[in-house]
């Protein structure tokens, strides 16, 4: 345990006397840094002076960790016991931290285990009790934990020393400190339970001191402690005492220096200790003899030690003498040679008998085979001797003991042998044990030869099977070598008993045993006679298979399961013969169409597989899954993918089997379970479609989506194929539309494939479930009802699909229309006058249409008066004559009578038509008004007239403008040519020629005028108006000329 410091410090003394004149608060802590090292026991003393109030002031002590040092982590307090942090509540509420209060205004802080983490700034904080704040009430200081370096190391043991010996100890002590410390040594001796005494030491200041025992002994020099290396100290003690028996240890201590200059023992450890004995000095000595026993027979081994009792016998010098009926057999000097007589030396010289020293105090005389002249008195003599400055010895003291008398037996030939065993009958693997006792009982040094002998069961000849030879061999037969390797045989030390033992009996140990013994006699000449043979008594050995235990389970149960599902089949062994016994499985069915049941499937006992004539016939191999647990009781059998067929009544056949002593195997048992019956059916009708009646109306060349929606099915793994039909108006029976097979197959029906449906419709399944039927561009002809049958398929186990279950849809009324019609042309009536000559317009414009795919024909009529007799009716009646037609395919009807060449046709806009007619005539004053045909083409092309109407009419009237030059010239083209052609070139020409004279003339005479005094004329050029076009003509002006 470390040394606690002191509780008042100097320090401490001089403030408690500060704090009695002082008004003002004053805390005071153990100055710092403090080195402590891990793991020892810390005290931290604090002081408040000056303070007013009670004279118990409390106490609250927190550190400031390195890692965190402007947080305070509070510790302990003297006046609330919730103050500890998390952190330290544990060790506070444990005492390994605590207060201890010195007094009113002083205490110490205790860490009794100096933990790494407790490094770091400590601050003692005093509650304020005064009337006012005046002073400090707290203050602070750091405290450093280093590792504890401090190693001391000695040797155990345990010494025996005698009075007056020396004893030498040392210790090693060893620090790593980083900081400047000193080491003190100190060595003690402790004797049971009393207080350690201090021997001798070195302090820290290298000052050696002995302890109040040892004194006056390290004066004289017979106690020392040495440095021998530079961790290693000595301790020496000359002329050991009785008294320094106990046990010796070093302790060391590591000091460090506080900055108050006090020295602190950081940590103190001890070494393991030395137990020494001390035997004080006695010169006395004692002499015994020991043999074993006192009769013995001829050829038996004696031993006779003399044992010499005495202190501090090998700084002594003893001889030992033997004597037989008082005459000398040999001698041993203080150098232990030993020196025998004549006759005792030969049998010395033969291995028969021998004298040695065993150890310092034991002494033997050993003779190996006795005779009967051996009988009689044996005793030993002792001698202490002096040796002389000379080296001579003299003889000071002789002690014998007692006489030990032997007597020595003839050997006698007269025996008997018995053959036994306590187990006439075995069980396969069991051991059996045969003994063959000689009596009268002989000594294990008598030579006695041992042969067992072996008749099998069901021979009548004997073999040796093995012996134990006369001098202790074993020596096997030939016959039976198998036996060498399962046989033990021992003899008894007394060679009374030989014991033959043999494990794991098998058919092969039966039969009957007997033993040969045979006494022998070893000659001086090493050769051998036989004294003496007996034979014992037949002895028969029966070993039998063991009896079963074997038990499998009888318990009958029912499955019912869908097909496809595995038959799971259960062989339960609920005990067995042994732990090691194998178990050949044999599986079964029974049918009612069976008189027995069919072998499926045989696992041997050595895990073979043999498939049985019902998996072969069945095709049962690849769907059979056989499994064994790992204790080994419990046997399974998986029929996969269940079938119909495989309905039965099931059962196993179990055969135990054991491994018999010679390594075969053997059917020990066979036992048939309970039955499990077997129903397999085919999965349950859940197929299930959508029964809702719908009515779906659309119009034509729309498309159409029609739904199947199956909610349910038999199997998830099932497949199905959906077949759509159709009854339409007029058809007696619903014919087939298309159908999708399980594989998702498209295939059409006769509908489809005799129709334009074909190329229509489309089937797919966007989910699960969901199958739809679109057809594109509808048309009236694909009305009617509408229905899907839906077939599900499932694959059975053989991998064969079958139909399981159908059931029909809900009807769809499917309606085609056409287009409602909303055509609607202008009905406005107009009137228009137009001049004799001119083009007049016909608009045919379409006010609504019912469909922008529409297409129009246009036809324009003329209606007018009829003239009777060349006077009109009262009761005028109306003319109807086509103009124009125009087809919904743009094919015009001819121009005929007076309007060919007189018709142009616009289509100014996809509903705005326009017909001119170029050319008014007289005829052509009427009603002029059009018909709108509006045709659509259905999904198959074919167009169709949807509707017609009428627009208002349009009265055209055409006046006459009577007949004009530029009417004339214009109606005739040979005319028109000559008028607006032909004048050019001659005008041309006239012109030219005129110029031509005219220049002449002036040339000729300038200054007379004309030509008989008339003046000329000069003709200005015409002036021609002409239109590009024959609707207007050219207009030719001629005006007068002027006379220059």
């Amino acid at each position: 345990m470390p040394t606690p410091p002191p509780h008042l410090a100097p320090p401490l003394l001089l403030l408690l006397c500060l704090g009695l004149v002082s008004a003002q608060r004053h805390v005071a802590v153990q100055e710092g840094p403090l080195y402590r090292t891990e793991g020892s026991h810390v005290t931290l003393w604090c002081k408040v002076s000056g303070y007013q109030g009670p004279a118990e002031q409390n106490f609250q002590w927190s550190i400031y960790l390195p890692s965190a040092p402007e947080r305070e982590v509070q510790i302990v307090s003297t006046a609330d016991p919730s103050f500890p942090y998390a952190i330290y509540t544990q060790r506070v509420h444990s005492r390994e931290i605590y207060v201890e209060r010195v007094q009113g205004d002083a205490v110490l802080l205790h860490i009794k285990e100096l933990q790494d983490r407790d490094a770091g700034e400590y601050e003692c904080h005093t509650p304020n009790t005064d009337e006012r704040y005046f002073g400090s009430y707290s203050a602070k200081m750091n405290l450093v934990v280093i590792p504890d370096s401090l190693r001391v190391t000695a040797v155990p043991q345990t010494l025996h020393k005698v009075e007056r010996d020396s004893l030498e100890l040392k210790c090693e002590v060893s620090k790593s400190t980083a900081q400047h410390s000193h080491v003190s040594i100190a060595w003690y001796r402790q004797r049971g339970g009393e207080a350690p005494v201090e021997v001798i030491s070195l302090s820290r200041d290298f000052v050696l001191r002995a302890g109040g025992a040892y004194a006056q002994r390290q004066a004289t020099g017979d106690v020392r402690l040495d440095k021998v290396g530079e961790t290693t100290s000595k301790l020496t003690i000359y002329n050991l005492h009785p008294s320094d028996q106990g046990e010796f240890y070093c302790e060391a201590a590591e000091w460090i220096q506080d900055p108050d200059k006090s020295w602190y023992a950081m940590t103190r450890k001890r070494s393991q200790g030395t137990i020494v004995n001390v035997q004080a000095t006695d010169k006395e000595f004692s002499v015994r003899l020991e043999t074993e026993k006192r009769t013995y027979i001829v050829g038996e081994p004696v031993e006779f030690r003399c044992i010499l009792e005495a202190q501090n016998v090998p700084d002594r010098y003893f001889s030992i003498s033997w004597a037989f009926n008082s005459s000398l057999i040999a001698s041993l000097g203080p150098n232990a040679v030993p020196v025998l007589n004549n006759e005792f030396a030969q049998r010395e010289a033969l291995g028969q008998l021998k004298v040695a020293k065993e150890s310092d105090n034991v002494f033997v005389l050993k003779i190996y085979r006795l005779r009967l002249e051996d009988s009689g008195k044996y005793n030993c003599r002792v001698t202490e001797r002096e040796k002389t400055v000379t080296g001579d010895f003299i003889d000071k003291e002789s002690k014998r003991p007692k006489n030990i008398p032997i007597t020595v037996l003839p050997l006698k030939a007269g025996f008997a042998v018995t053959a036994i065993s306590r187990t006439p009958g075995v069980t396969y693997n069991e051991s059996f044990d045969l003994q063959c006792i000689i009596k009268p009982h002989y000594p294990s040094w008598v030579p006695v030869s041992v042969t067992w002998r072996f008749q099998p069961a069901g021979s009548t000849e004997f073999h040796d099977l093995v012996t134990f030879t006369r001098d202790g061999g074993v020596q096997w037969g030939d016959r039976y070598m198998g036996f060498r390797t399962r046989t033990a045989i021992e003899k008894a030390e007394s060679s009374n008993n030989v014991r033959l033992s043999i494990s794991r009996a098998s058919d092969t140990e039966a039969g009957k045993y007997q033993c040969v013994a045979e006494l022998w006699r070893k000659n001086y000449n090493s050769s051998w006679t036989r004294l003496a043979d007996r034979i014992s008594n037949l002895l028969e050995i029966r070993v039998l298979r063991p009896v079963t235990k074997l038990q499998v389970s009888k318990s009958k149960r029912s499955i019912t399961l869908v097909e496809n599902r595995p038959i799971p089949l259960n062989c339960s062994v609920k005990s067995q013969t042994s732990p090691d016994s194998h178990f050949a499985v044999l599986w079964y069915v029974h049918k009612p169409s069976d008189a027995d049941g069919k072998l499926i499937l045989k696992t041997t006992h050595s895990s073979a597989f043999e498939y049985g004539t019902y998996a072969e016939e069945e095709g049962l191999r690849g769907r059979l899954q056989f499994e064994r647990s790992a204790s080994g009781g419990l046997f399974s059998l998986t029929v996969q993918r269940a079938e119909v067929r495989d309905s039965g009544s099931y059962y196993c056949h179990v055969e135990e089997w054991l491994l018999s002593p010679n390594h075969a195997w053997y059917k020990l048992a066979e036992e048939v379970s309970g039955r499990t019956e077997v129903t397999v059916k085919q999965p349950d009708n859940r197929l299930q479609v959508n029964q809702t009646h719908r009515n779906i109306t659309v119009l034509e060349n729309q498309w159409v989506t029609l739904e199947c929606q199956v909610s349910s099915r038999s199997s998830p793994s099932s497949q199905l194929s959906v077949e759509w039909y159709v009854w339409r108006p007029g058809h007696p029976e619903k014919e087939a539309v298309a159908r999708l097979s399980r594989q998702s197959t498209l295939r059409y029906g006769d509908l489809a494939a005799l129709g334009d449906l074909r190329g229509r419709i489309h089937m797919e399944s966007p989910s699960l479930g969901l199958y739809l039927l679109s057809i594109q561009n509808a048309t009236v002809r694909d009305s009617g009802v509408y229905d899907c049958r839906v077939e599900e398929w499932l694959l059975d186990p053989s991998d064969r699909w079958y139909k399981r279950a159908e059931d029909l849809s809900g009807l769809t009324t499917l309606t085609v229309k056409q287009p409602d019609p909303t055509l609607q042309v202008d009905t406005a009536t107009a009137n228009l006058t137009v001049q004799e000559k001119e083009s007049f317009p016909l608009d045919c414009s379409i006010l609504s249409r019912s469909s922008p795919e529409s297409h129009f024909a246009v036809t324009w009529y003329n209606l007018r008066a009829k003239e009777a007799g060349g006077r009109v009716e009262e009761e005028e009646e109306e003319e109807r004559e086509a103009v124009l037609s125009v087809g919904p395919d743009a094919v015009f009807s001819p121009e005929t009578g007076r309007w060919e060449g007189r018709l142009r046709f616009q289509r100014l806009s996809a509903v705005l038509f326009r017909l001119t007619v170029l050319q008014a005539g007289g005829a052509d004053s009427g009603n002029y008004s059009c018909r709108v045909e509006e045709w659509l083409a259905d999904p198959n092309g074919v167009w169709y007239r949807l509707a017609e109407e009428e627009s208002g009419t349009v009265a055209v009237h055409v006046q006459d403008a009577g007949s004009t030059l530029q009417s004339v010239i214009c109606s005739n083209d040979a005319l028109f040519y000559f008028v607006f052609f032909y004048p050019f070139p001659i005008f041309g020409i006239l012109i030219i020629t005129i110029l031509l004279v005219r220049f002449k003339s002036r040339n000729s005479s300038k200054n007379s005028e004309g030509k008989n005094g008339v003046p000329l004329l000069w003709i200005k050029e015409p002036h021609l108006n002409y239109s590009p076009t024959c609707l207007e003509p050219p207009v030719l002006s001629i005006h007068p000329g002027t006379i220059d």
